[in-house]
């Protein structure tokens, strides 16, 4: 790490430029620029999975700190730069923003900011309301955040909704990939049966669990009903037919037995019934957040189906 200190954003865009000529690496390599804006608390390890996910998309991390004062106080900027090494092909700039400068982060990242490569935002803790106007979220044409780890999730899913902007996403949204996968897989029969209803299973207050009952409710036109478990995550869904359920649920960590595992290797940690044919073992990985990242990361064009997905959440009622 290269320690700079009082410093300012051109210098240390001269820092990451000269420690790259001295290793001969060009920055030409770098394929997007990542703006993390967050708190003491959630910058390491935000940073940290960027970092790793940077190994399938390399790129510029820069990690926005505000560390604003309660009483007046000088406006600086100390900053740790790291350019390669065993992490990856990316560069990192970690920003600490103090004083008055912490409400100018829009501007401190600019002289940061790769020319003709996508930039994304990303708030792993709170989230402005409006991320497409903030002073960081305007600079990108994607914007990442995660209302799982808000105060009160269901109010951060209506903030969402009530200023969704094309190119905006969450990471509630990102951890559904594999259920959304094994769902439609599993009505992908001829003809498609009927369903009546949709039964969830989760945690109190899961975000996760409100945007898939907004998925399936969308998508099947019919009622959903979100269960509450004692559970951090997403435990069973269950679409009830006619001819009987198809069901989707977690096995309990102590079924998950090596005699259930998959061709390559990996464990089948929960199990597909459905009337008529015998139940099956499938994989439904709760996902680290570099997993998650990189998956975000891999598609940089507007969800246009978490978009309509979101918005189905607005509240209805007068204006």
């Amino acid at each position: 790490m290269i320690r700079l200190e009082d410093t300012s954003g051109a210098e240390v865009a001269a820092a990451i430029a000269a420690e790259r000529h001295r290793q001969g690496s060009p920055t030409t390599g770098m394929v997007m620029t990542l703006l993390i804006l967050a708190d003491e608390e959630h910058q390491e390890e935000a940073t940290s999975a960027a970092v790793r996910a940077a190994r399938q998309h390399p790129m510029r991390i820069i990690t926005v700190i505000p560390r604003p004062s309660s009483s007046p106080a000088p406006a600086r900027l100390d900053a740790l730069v790291s350019v390669g090494g065993d992490d990856g092909p990316g560069e990192l700039a970690i920003l600490r923003l103090r004083g008055s400068l912490a409400e100018h982060a829009g501007s401190v990242v600019i002289p940061l900011l790769l020319a003709d490569t996508p930039i994304v935002a990303y708030w792993p803790g709170a989230a402005p309301l409006d991320p497409s106007v903030d002073h960081i979220g305007r600079h990108a044409s994607r914007r990442i955040t995660d209302a799982t780890m808000a105060l009160d999730p269901a109010a951060e899913l209506r903030a969402r909704s009530s200023t969704y902007a094309p190119g905006d996403s969450d990471l509630a949204w990102t951890r559904l990939t594999a259920w959304r996968t094994v769902l439609a897989g599993s009505l992908d029969t001829h003809p498609i049966p009927h369903i009546e209803e949709v039964v969830i299973e989760a945690g109190s207050q899961l975000p996760t669990a409100r945007l898939l009952g907004a998925w399936l409710g969308l998508r099947l036109s019919v009622p959903v009903r979100v269960v509450e478990v004692d559970s951090t995550h997403i435990e069973a869904v269950t679409l009830a037919t006619p001819d009987g359920p198809i069901d989707v649920r977690r096995r309990p960590a102590s079924s998950s037995a090596r005699d259930h595992t998959h061709d390559d290797g990996r464990w089948q940690n929960a199990t597909l019934s459905r009337p008529g044919a015998p139940a099956t073992g499938i994989m439904l990985p709760i996902r680290g957040l570099d997993e998650l990242l990189a998956e975000e990361l891999r598609h940089l064009a507007p969800d246009s189906e978490y978009g309509a997905v979101v918005l189905s959440l607005a509240p209805s009622g007068p204006s």
